[in-house]
């Protein structure tokens, strides 16, 4: 199939000017017509000027304007055989507005002269901008001369000016000129093209072009306005410059921590500004023609079918050109977006290494796609892969959005992402790509990390396996020997039997031990995995407990290994413990290398804390951590999405998240325990049934507010007895939400909805939006669900904005056939702007995607949403009230972060 963009190739200037023999041969080829129709524009000018170049002078005329001179050669005789011919003389050889040409030419039947000028640019060709026709059918076998005055449009022969604002640079402009038989095909009504393949003689030449600063100012004979005219001639003589711009985009400049979930980076390509550059751009819509260059370290291969690498999303939020996933099996799955409206996929023959770095390289050029993975300090080791095919692809990188990583489609690979460089416009092979792995010395130390990870975990796994192998035959003869039990409650305490252990690894790794001599397994683990984090977990629990001593700040130092060895095992909180102390050098050698070495191993596991700390670097820019908002938001959202769901599960160790300044003496005040005054005063005016101490004691149990444990079973008993007993309609609200989802106590549906009407029949908008919630959820009556959210939205209520914008966004509103994303987005913003958790992180989506013309993009913006959601998580909420309470009890062991973060309204919602 011939590609678009493929101009004519004309032959090269000629010495002299002669008349060309008819003979077919490479000129006669490259006067063919161009195929298709005309081009849309000429060297990326805008589309008014390239519709001025192709529509001028296009009605041919019949000799108007023309000079018509006295022949110059007898009529011949009747037996003289005469051959057609036609050439031309230009008088001026630059292209000036109006050239005059001098057309000498001999027809031996009636017939239609054709004359045509054609320009050409780096990026066009063979675009008409004059066209005229002649035809002659009295003055046979006799040479005629005709003058004709060629007109070319003003943008191609003056400057810019007041009114000619893009004049346009040609490369080639070529005068061409033929001759048909009105009787073999050549008549004025044929069209040009169809005209010149029945051609009996032809000819052409080139015209001198001249460069848009050398030519002249064309004289409009018009006066402009005083002012007008001053404000033009100020900037007149200004040359203008085409930006600065290339094709090549680094996506990503620093390490990313991927923890395989369905968070990562969007990015977002724009339009070139230099018009040369889109042009190309534009014409490789369905041809594409680049190169993708990303380095990778991973830890596991895919857990699902498929994990995201580089995926394009387009308009539609459908899969584009191109789609870069991870297999199960470690294949690299590539996957295109057809013309045709199809999708297209492959599989390499190779997989892709496990904890090495190496650099994957993919380039298309057409239908051929050539994929390479480098690894070793020189890239020469490599697998390489050329995939050939013959659909055409459909390809427009402005049109949507590129992810790295996980989203809301798909999960992401388990590891590190290195440096990513995008060639828009080159297909180039690994040795012309430029893209080294910037930040060696952490890459290295993230190798040496997991390196050194493989060796504490196989240890954790021999102990822990020996350990229940010794415990299950113990077990085996207990059954059949009583001699045993007697041995073991009279005798002497067994002991571990030694390990047989490399004298260097026991030398290498003596806290670890030293540590798991000393632990015993009461519990039977289950697996592997799962007995490795639990030792993680219990080398973290040994430190913590030596460092809350009262002197446990000078004991860091010493508790560095046990955490070092609890990181290995899996176990996060002490990568994010080991972050501080390298960061800020709390009784430590301060080490920023360390620091971000655990902040991303932490990020990458998932360790809410450190993917908060990332997050807040990048989007600062702080601490040799690049400023990069998409990055940061990548991190911000991980911990955003599970913010709505932590709330919900109740589970682990997490308070809510409060606003508390330490200057103000009035907010410490009310912080209490539960042995505190200001509780017991509460749970006395609830006992005698005051209805808003019984609503604020239920809270403060439900959520862990004001430094009072979370007791959800607890705060349920205080719900109940204020919505039977008060009929205050938040309470009943309250308690008919905690029996509707079973949180701290059995769910009871018909119970819950006699109280949620109750409570709306009382007028309070939250209870009506639990109506609606009800008849979605449980009944799957949407008419019913959107007519008492719209009520709740009338009456105020974020939550029904909220629920409303999700029967958009799925398409099941009453009476409104398919999805309406903009109403969707509406309802989100205006439930986000009421403090709505999951209509701000749509938003949030929306303003880092741009996908949406009502949420344009806006990284800046999406973060801070983003970062807002992320700060009400629970677990955060923990470390903080666990350094207030430090504070208040004038304790000198702190936690490592103190910081206020906002509020919310305090009760269970839907």
């Amino acid at each position: 199939m011939q590609r678009r963009g493929a101009g004519l190739e004309w032959p090269r200037r000629q010495q002299q000017q002669q008349p060309l023999p008819l003979a077919a041969g490479p000129r006669a080829a490259a006067m063919a017509p161009p195929t298709g129709g005309v081009p849309p524009g000429l060297g990326g000018r805008p589309a008014c000027a390239l519709l001025l170049l192709c529509y001028l002078n296009f009605v041919p005329s019949l000799g108007r304007q023309t000079s018509l001179t006295t022949s110059v050669i007898p009529r011949a005789e009747q037996s003289v055989a005469y051959e057609d011919f036609i050439y031309f003389t230009v008088f001026e050889g630059n292209v000036r507005n109006v050239s005059e040409v001098s057309v000498e030419y001999l027809c031996s039947q009636p017939c239609v002269v054709n004359l045509e000028a054609v320009v050409s640019s780096e990026f066009r060709s063979s675009i008409p901008v004059y066209k005229k026709r002649w035809k002659n059918e009295k003055h046979l076998h006799t040479s005629r001369t005709q003058i004709v005055h060629v007109k070319f449009p003003s943008i191609m022969v003056y400057r810019d000016d007041y009114f000619i604002r893009h004049s346009i640079s040609v490369s080639v402009v070529i005068l061409r000129a033929w001759i048909t038989h009105r009787y073999s095909g050549g008549d004025l009504n044929v069209k040009w093209e169809e005209n010149l393949l029945h051609a009996v003689a032809k000819n052409y030449t080139l015209l001198k072009t001249i460069p848009p600063f050398e030519r002249p100012f064309k004289d409009h004979q018009v006066c402009l306005e005083w002012n007008m005219g001053y404000i033009w001639n100020l900037r007149a003589n200004k040359i203008p410059q085409c930006p600065l711009e290339n094709d090549v985009v680094t996506l990503l400049g620093f390490l990313f921590a991927s923890s395989g979930e369905n968070t990562g980076i969007v990015k977002k390509f724009p339009r070139f500004r230099n018009r040369e550059l889109e042009a190309t751009r534009r014409q490789r819509i369905d041809y594409p023609v680049f190169t993708v260059s990303l380095w990778l370290y991973l830890l596991h291969y895919c857990k699902a079918n498929l994990c995201g690498i580089l995926y394009f999303v387009d308009s539609n939020e459908m899969y584009g050109t191109p789609s870069v996933f991870l297999t199960e099996e470690g294949h690299l799955h590539i996957q295109m977006h057809l013309v045709k409206g199809e999708d297209l996929a492959v599989k390499t023959k190779f997989t892709i290494p496990l904890k090495e770095w190496f650099r994957l390289d993919i380039s298309f050029n057409g239908g051929q796609i050539v994929v390479t993975t480098s690894t070793g300090q020189d890239l020469k080791d490599y697998h390489n892969q050329t995939i050939s095919f013959r659909e055409d692809f459909h390809y427009n990188d402005t049109a949507g959005y590129f992810i790295i990583g996980g989203s809301r489609y798909v999960a992401g690979i388990e590891g590190f992402f290195g440096p990513l460089k995008y060639y828009r416009l080159h297909a180039l092979h690994p040795a012309q790509i430029f893209n080294p792995l910037l930040e060696k010395q952490l890459a290295e130390h993230i190798k040496l990390y997991y390196e050194r990870c493989a060796e504490v975990q196989e240890i954790v796994s021999v102990y822990t396996s020996t350990v229940q192998q010794g415990d299950r035959r113990q077990e085996a003869c207990d059954l059949r020997n009583s001699y045993l039990d007697l041995k073991l409650r009279y005798g002497r305490p067994s002991t571990c039997r030694a390990l047989l252990w490399e004298k260097e690894l026991k030398a290498k790794h003596r806290s670890l031990f030293q540590t798991l001599l000393e632990m015993g397994l009461v519990t039977v683990l289950r697996n592997q995995s799962e007995s490795v984090l639990e030792i993680g977990g219990r080398i973290f629990e040994k430190a913590v407990k030596r460092l809350s001593i009262v002197d446990g700040l000078h004991q860091i130092s010493s508790v560095v290994p046990f955490l070092m060895d609890a990181s290995c095992c899996g176990y996060h909180k002490a990568s994010y413990y080991l972050a501080v102390f390298y960061e800020t050098g709390l009784n430590v050698p301060r080490d920023q290398l360390q620091g971000m070495l655990y902040s991303l191993v932490g990020g990458q596991g998932s360790e809410r804390l450190s993917s908060m700390n990332l997050g807040y670097k990048h989007y600062q820019g702080i601490d040799h951590y690049p400023l990069d908002w998409e990055l940061s938001y990548a991190y911000y959202s991980n911990i955003a999405t599970k913010t709505p769901l932590d709330q919900h599960t109740l589970q682990g160790d997490q308070a809510y998240v409060e606003t508390i300044r330490l200057k103000d003496d009035e907010i410490l005040k009310v912080q209490t325990k539960e042995d505190g005054d200001i509780f017991m005063w509460l749970k006395h005016e609830a006992t005698r049934g005051n209805a808003a101490a019984q609503q604020r004691l239920a809270q403060m149990l439900f959520w862990g507010q004001q430094g009072v444990a979370k007791n959800p079973e607890a705060a349920v008993e205080w719900y109940a007895k204020g919505a039977l007993e008060t009929e205050d309609p938040a309470l009943i609200y309250d308690y008919a939400i905690v029996l509707f989802k079973g949180q701290g106590v059995k769910k009871n549906r018909r119970l819950a909805l006699e109280l949620m009407k109750k409570a709306a029949s009382k007028g309070l908008h939250q209870a009506v939006n639990g109506l609606g919630w009800y008849y979605h959820k449980f009944k799957k009556n949407y008419a019913k669900a959107a007519k008492y959210w719209l009520k709740a939205e009338e009456m105020g209520n974020p939550d029904a904005s909220y629920n409303l914008g999700v029967l958009y966004l799925d398409g099941i509103f009453p009476g409104v056939p398919g999805r309406n994303q903009t109403l969707a987005g509406e309802y989100f913003h205006k439930a986000a702007q009421g403090g709505h958790i999951e209509g701000t992180l749509w938003c949030s989506l929306y303003y880092i995607t741009g996908n949406l013309e009502t949420f344009p993009r806006d990284p800046e913006k999406a973060v801070v949403w983003t970062k807002h959601v992320a700060e009400k998580n629970g677990y955060l909420g923990h470390v903080i009230r666990k350094g207030l309470n430090a504070y208040l009890e004038g304790s000198c062991y702190m936690n490592p972060i103190s910081s206020s973060y906002g509020n919310r309204e305090s009760r269970p919602d839907i």
